[in-house]
This record gives structure tokens, C-alpha cells and sequence, in this order.
């Protein structure tokens, strides 16, 4: 049974795990997703946002993404979901807005300043404390107003729930048509898919840079996986890391300066660190089993990753500096076959996916009290990825035998899927906030 794991656990963790499973698609990389929300959070707070006045001047509905994003986040239930609009001058009723079930209301209107552009007003207001709480002034062009919504959506999360809202982030994967893979980049909704990179070899293991303009992958192009640093403004690249051998798991320092990397340059797969300018490889685990997956802790001290040195594959953590310092602790026990470590944000979590009888399913560990549990109950998980916020994880899983990609609250209780009908799409990474 231990040879099995081994041997099973070398296909999962090495650069080829992520081109096995990927079966081909029909659709357009173009194509818009699909989103279905099957769960929701414990407790939903009423608000009204009305349909923005003189919206039809526009090609795209702000109101409705702005709604679909409140409802996505799994904290909101909106109370007006027609299209009546309401002037946003003044001061609205608020016994009345109260009567209706509304704790909050946003209003907003439309202007046109010129061809092609627009003012997008908006005003959030406190039902319950019958005040203002402000609002913003938006000029967009007619290809930005996704993002302005994004931006208004985002602001009612950060005034009524006092966080910072995801919706203006942004996501990487990886779909194929016929026999050509594609990196894309969409919003967080998984709307608004431009392609990034384009080849008829596999691309693998997207990871964004901290200040969300570069993305690190895997490409196959070469006829070997070869790592990647893509500028996603100009479109310009450079070849990271080119080494004898599988080149694989990139994975970004906090400070953007440095990237903790697999390679299996020396026989087997150990970790490395690279500067994101391709100088500098430092190797940092030395064992004679395979050590892969590396993942910088929020603060870039540590960094977690997946070994298989104590017979089957657990999560281990090291100094970033290199196991030599202070060796690998490990993480994970209350699984038997752990992989794909990602650390949240704010350094609490631990997402992972365990092996639990033949079935792959997303975990999340509290790292702080060492509890841990299921966020779903797939079979088929893969790629984990926490948001910006650290509170959801995206990643990877099978629906009617396709690949989709889905997010779940860390609660486990507000869940979604995103599909691209027709297609499997796989390899999913959060980027991080823009400012």
C-alpha cells in the first residue's frame, strides 16, 4: 500500500499531475461563466439596491452585478430585485424603506459625459440609523463598467460590513480547447475572460504576483516544464527558471521579490528559492524523498510544503531561509494523504486537500488550534486558492463529469459554482487586492 501512495503521490505532486486529468473542451475560451449559488451564509442582511437611474443608457447593467456580487458574497439578500429606480438626490424615506424589510439601501444614476463615457453615482444609505454612509462618483468608459460595479459592490461591503470587499480582485486558470491550453484572466466572478497566454502545450500552476501584475506559471511549450513570469500589462515574460529536469510549483515571497519553486534538477524533487528576476536559485530542502508544493507563510518566514518523507504525503513547514536552520515541522495529522498546501492571507489557514477513500476533498485547518474540517463533500478536488480577503477558497472539482471551478466561505457555508458550459476549466488561482 505505501509503494502504491508513493507511486501515486509522485503523479500528484510532480508536473505532470496537473496534464493528466485535463480533458479536452468544445466552447470558446471566450465564453462567459455560469454561476450557481447553492448555499448561503447563516444569516443574510436586507438590502436594497435599486435599479440605477438612466441605466439604459449603458450596454451593461451595473445594478445587476452590483446585485449578483452582494448576492455571491453570501452575506447579503437583496429585497428589490426589479427595476424600479429611485432618485438618488436627497434624502430617502426611511420609516418607510425600514416597513419594507430594507436595513440598507444604495441608489445610484447614470450620466452620460461624452461618447463613450460615463459617471456612475451611487449612495449607500443606513436604513436602521436613518443616515448617509456616502457614496462614490465613478467615470468609466463602456469597456470599464464591469469594474465600476466591482468598485461600488466592493464599497457597500467595506461600509456595512467594515471589511474589504473581493469583487474588484481578479482570477488565472487554465482551459483547453481542442488540443491549444489557455491562461486566462477574469474577473472574480469569473466574467470578463481575456486570454493571457495561448499554446498548444499545457500550461499549468498559475500564481500571482502580491501586486496582482504578474502572473508565474508552468508551460510545456519547450516539450518541458519550464516556469514562466508573465507581465500581464505588456504581455512580456521571461523564462524564470529553465533547469534540467521538471521546473514546477512556483509560489511568491509576501514581498514580491523572491519564488519558492520545485525542481528535480539533482534526481529528486526538492524546493528551491529563486529571485523573481531568475538569479539566485538557493536550495532549501535536501532529503532523499520528494519535497514540493512550496508555499510562503502571510508574513514569508516560513514556508509550507508537501513531502512524502515520513511515507505518505503530509504538509510540512520550514524556515524560508531553508530546513537547514531550524528543520521541517510537520503540519497536517488527522489525514493519512495531504497535499496542495495554501495559506490564507491573514496566516490562519491552512487549505489542503486530503485523500479520504479514494476521494479528494478540500480541507481547511486552523492553524492556531490545530482543528480541522471539510469544506465539501467532492471527490475530485484539486488547486486550492484563498482570496484576498481570506474568506473564501477557490478551486477545482468535477460536476457531471466535467471540471468547474467553485468557492466555498471557510465557514463552509456559503458555496458556488463557476462553469463554463461546455467545458472544463481547471488550475484556478486569487489574485491578490489591487489598489
Amino acid at each position: 500500500m505505501l509503494q502504491v501512495a508513493k507511486k501515486y503521490f509522485s503523479s500528484v505532486v510532480s508536473v505532470t499531475l496537473a496534464v493528466l486529468s485535463m480533458a479536452g473542451l468544445s466552447s470558446s475560451a471566450l465564453a462567459q461563466m455560469n454561476i450557481e449559488i447553492t448555499g448561503v451564509g447563516q444569516s443574510l442582511y436586507p438590502i436594497a439596491v435599486m435599479r440605477f437611474k438612466d441605466e439604459n443608457k449603458l450596454p451593461t447593467s451595473v445594478t445587476d452585478i452590483i446585485r449578483q456580487d452582494l448576492a455571491r458574497s453570501g452575506y447579503f439578500k437583496n429585497t428589490e430585485n426589479g427595476n424600479a429606480s429611485e432618485s438618488d438626490e436627497g434624502t430617502p424615506n426611511y420609516k418607510s424603506w425600514a416597513a419594507r424589510g430594507a436595513d440598507a439601501l444604495a441608489l445610484g444614476s447614470v450620466v452620460q459625459t461624452s461618447a463613450g463615457q460615463f459617471e456612475i453615482r451611487y449612495k449607500l444609505f443606513d436604513i436602521r440609523k436613518s443616515e448617509s454612509l456616502g457614496g462614490l462618483n465613478i467615470n468609466s468608459s463602456t469597456d470599464n463598467l464591469r469594474a465600476a460595479a466591482h468598485k461600488i459592490a466592493d464599497d457597500i461591503i467595506l461600509k456595512l460590513l467594515g471589511e474589504r470587499g473581493i469583487f474588484s480582485t481578479r482570477l488565472s486558470y487554465v482551459i483547453k480547447e481542442g488540443k491549444r491550453y489557455r491562461l486566462v484572466i477574469s474577473d472574480a466572478d469569473g466574467q470578463n475572460i481575456r486570454n493571457a497566454m495561448n499554446s498548444s502545450e499545457p500550461i499549468i500552476s498559475p500564481s500571482w504576483s502580491p501586486d496582482g501584475k504578474k502572473v508565474a506559471y508552468v508551460s510545456f511549450e519547450d516539450r518541458k516544464p519550464v516556469i514562466y513570469v508573465h507581465e500581464l500589462a505588456t504581455g512580456r515574460r521571461i523564462a524564470l527558471s529553465n533547469q534540467k529536469g521538471n521546473n514546477s510549483a512556483p509560489a511568491w515571497s509576501p514581498d514580491g521579490k523572491k519564488l519558492a519553486i520545485s525542481l528535480s534538477k539533482d534526481g529528486n524533487t526538492q524546493i528551491y528559492s529563486i529571485n523573481a528576476d531568475g538569479t539566485g536559485l538557493q536550495r532549501l530542502t535536501r532529503g532523499y524523498t520528494i519535497d514540493t508544493e512550496p508555499q510562503y507563510s502571510a508574513d514569508g518566514r516560513y514556508i509550507y510544503f508537501t513531502s512524502d518523507r515520513g511515507g505518505n504525503p503530509q504538509i510540512y513547514r520550514m524556515s524560508a531561509e531553508g530546513e537547514q536552520v531550524d528543520g521541517a515541522k510537520r503540519i497536517t495529522f488527522k489525514q493519512g494523504f495531504v497535499t496542495s498546501p495554501r495559506i490564507s492571507p491573514d496566516g490562519k489557514y491552512l487549505a489542503y486537500i486530503a485523500n479520504i477513500g479514494g476521494a479528494f476533498r478540500l480541507y481547511i485547518l486552523n492553524l492556531a488550534t490545530g482543528d480541522s474540517q471539510a469544506l465539501t463533500d467532492g471527490t475530485s478536488d484539486e488547486s486550492p486558492s484563498f482570496a484576498a480577503n481570506g474568506r473564501y477558497v477557490l478551486y477545482s472539482t468535477k460536476v457531471g463529469g466535467k471540471r468547474v471551478l467553485a468557492a466555498v466561505s471557510v465557514d463552509g457555508n456559503s458555496k458556488q459554482i463557476l462553469s463554463i458550459p461546455g467545458s472544463d476549466v481547471r488550475q484556478p488561482s486569487w489574485g491578490p487586492f489591487m489598489d
